[in-house]
């Protein structure tokens, strides 16, 4: 499972948009499942405001889904999830481990997704790195 999900600081609280890659799943409600935890992990962990909810959802077979299964000692399975977000600078050390905690937390509890299966990367940019329409810098100061 792939997830890119992208977040920009709008008056102290993230707008995310999330993209869920998954390796292809039997249950068809697989995809946007994980994706409403990811929001709700997101909500409560770092204050992303309520139907902030923007997400594209695909699923690859296994040709076009690669890991190592054992980088760093973890073993990884099919069941990966990659979630990469990107957000504007600003949260704290301590917000950012709240977030990969609950996140994993919550696919464990209610997909059975493995701990070890959730890998996450954080993307720290600018303000103006984001246009959200209309060729413009909405947040560039």
């Amino acid at each position: 499972m792939y997830f890119e999900a992208i977040f920009i600081l709008h008056e102290g609280n993230a707008m995310p948009l999330v993209r869920i890659d998954i390796k292809k799943h039997q249950d068809p409600t697989h995809a946007k499942r994980v994706g409403q935890l990811v929001y709700a992990a997101m909500h409560s962990a770092i204050g992303v405001p309520e139907n902030d909810n923007f997400q594209i959802l695909a699923e690859h077979d296994e040709q076009h889904f690669i890991f190592d299964p054992q980088y760093l000692g973890i073993p990884r399975t099919d069941q990966l999830v990659v979630i990469q977000i990107t957000l504007s600078e600003g949260r704290t050390v301590e917000q950012k481990k709240l977030l990969y905690k609950t996140i994993a937390e919550s696919l464990n509890a209610e997909l059975a997704v493995r701990l070890e299966d959730v890998f996450i990367n954080l993307v720290e940019v600018k303000k103006e790195n984001w246009s959200f329409g209309n060729g413009i810098a909405q947040y560039a100061l």
